[in-house]
C-alpha cells in the first residue's frame, strides 16, 4: 500500500493535518483572546482580524471541496465545482457586515460545511477522517468566533 492510499483508508487523521490544522486555530484562539483584553482600539481591531481569519478559513474549505470534486470518481462534477465557491462567497460578505453579524454568518457556515463534509465523508468522496480532524476545528473556530458575543 502506497502511502497516498493509507492516507485515504486509515481513520485517523494524518500527523501532519492534525498538527497543521492545530496551528490554524491559534490565530482564532489568540484573536478571540486579544479581542476580550485590552484598550477599545486593539480590541476592536482584534475582532476585525478574526472576522476576517475566519472569512479566510471558510474560503479555504471551499477550496478542499474544489479539491474532492476533482477526484477522478467524483459525478455531478459541475454541480460540486459551483458549491465549492459558495464559502468565499460568504467569506466575502461577511467581511463587510458588522462584526456580531459576521462572526454568527461565519459560525453558521462552518457548521454547515462541517455537515455537508460528513455527508461526503460518508459517501466515501471525502477521507473517512476528515470529520475527525473538521469537528475540533470547527468547535474552536465557532467558539472563538462566538466569544465576540459576550
Amino acid at each position: 500500500m502506497t502511502t497516498s492510499q493509507a492516507v485515504q483508508t486509515s481513520d485517523a487523521p494524518p500527523k501532519a493535518a492534525f498538527i497543521l490544522g492545530g496551528l490554524g486555530l491559534l490565530p482564532f484562539l489568540g484573536l478571540a483572546l486579544l479581542s476580550h483584553l485590552g484598550e477599545p482600539t486593539l480590541t476592536h481591531l482584534a475582532s476585525r482580524a478574526l472576522v476576517a481569519y475566519g472569512s479566510v478559513i471558510l474560503s479555504f474549505l471551499g477550496g478542499i471541496r474544489w479539491g474532492l470534486a476533482l477526484a477522478p470518481t467524483t459525478t455531478q462534477v459541475g454541480l460540486r465545482l459551483s458549491q465549492s465557491i459558495i464559502p468565499s462567497l460568504i467569506g466575502a460578505t461577511a467581511v463587510l457586515l458588522p462584526t456580531l453579524a459576521a462572526t454568527l454568518l461565519l459560525s453558521l457556515s462552518l457548521l454547515t460545511l462541517l455537515w455537508l463534509d460528513m455527508r461526503l465523508a460518508r459517501s466515501h468522496a471525502a477521507p473517512s477522517w476528515y470529520p475527525k480532524l473538521r469537528w475540533p476545528l470547527t468547535l474552536g473556530a465557532c467558539v472563538s468566533l462566538l466569544s465576540l458575543w459576550l
